[in-house]
């Protein structure tokens, strides 16, 4: 079925990813909130920005990304760097560093849900039974636990995903504040100062990306990897469960 363009699979496959994305950003930046609260800083706690709600987080053109690239990220958590008790570039690199290791965690638990509920009788007859879209797969007898199978699934690649997005060193990602904390001051100093420049190259870097898959190819395996490892790290789990 076609509805303005598009295949009804297509919409599913839309819909899983706002869902997945509205679940799994406030798990990131509430992460990095907790931190800075942890470290001294209550600034993003006083707005309200420890909170599973995604409203609070939500950045319009990081979830538009997130639909069509299956990238996309949130607003910036409010750090005051001179309410930090100690080292303030070391504790702004475990702020940075909360988000996704929050995400890599939040991937593992999902993966480890999904392993417990194909254990089951139900989900041991939604995999035994052979789906040609997911438009039938919502049909089907068990439709709500595959429902919950495909976004557990989701949930584990876009966690994953978001995570190694964030890891990138590149302004104004997480993994570009971790570099800044280990740089010379006068490095840093400069950064700061032109951090506008900077962010604007990314965003073009991004695009370009989206549209030239040898730039982009780097970036996909590395996810891809570090997919497969978090799967394999939940294979315990069916043969202690189904004897």
């Amino acid at each position: 079925m076609f509805i303005g363009g598009f295949t009804t699979d297509d919409l599913i496959q839309y819909a899983i990813r706002i869902i997945v994305f509205l679940l799994i950003i406030p798990i990131h930046e509430s992460a990095h909130a907790l931190m800075a609260k942890w470290l001294g800083d209550d600034t993003a706690e006083k707005k309200g920005r420890i909170s599973l709600n995604p409203i609070v987080h939500l950045d319009i053109a990081g979830l538009i990304l997130m639909i069509f690239l299956g990238l996309g990220w949130a607003k910036p958590v409010p750090v005051n760097f001179s309410n930090l008790k100690k080292n303030r570039r070391a504790s702004y690199a475990l702020i940075s560093a909360a988000g996704p290791l929050a995400n890599f965690i939040s991937a593992f638990l999902c993966a480890l849900l999904y392993e417990v509920l194909i254990c089951t009788r139900a989900g041991q007859e939604t995999l035994n039974t052979s789906f040609s879209s997911f438009s039938e797969m919502m049909r089907s007898e068990h439709n709500i636990l595959c429902a919950v199978l495909l976004l557990l699934m989701y949930s584990v690649y876009i966690n994953v995903a978001l995570a190694m997005f964030n890891l990138i060193p590149l302004p104004p990602l997480d993994g570009f504040n971790l570099v800044r904390a280990f740089l010379p001051v006068n490095a840093d100093r400069w950064i700061y100062e032109h951090q506008r420049q900077l962010s604007t190259a990314f965003f073009v870097l991004l695009m370009l990306a989206a549209n030239i898959s040898e730039i982009s190819r780097p970036f996909d395996r590395a996810v891809n990897s570090v997919h497969l490892l978090i799967w394999q790290s939940v294979e315990w789990v069916e043969p202690l469960m189904i004897k």
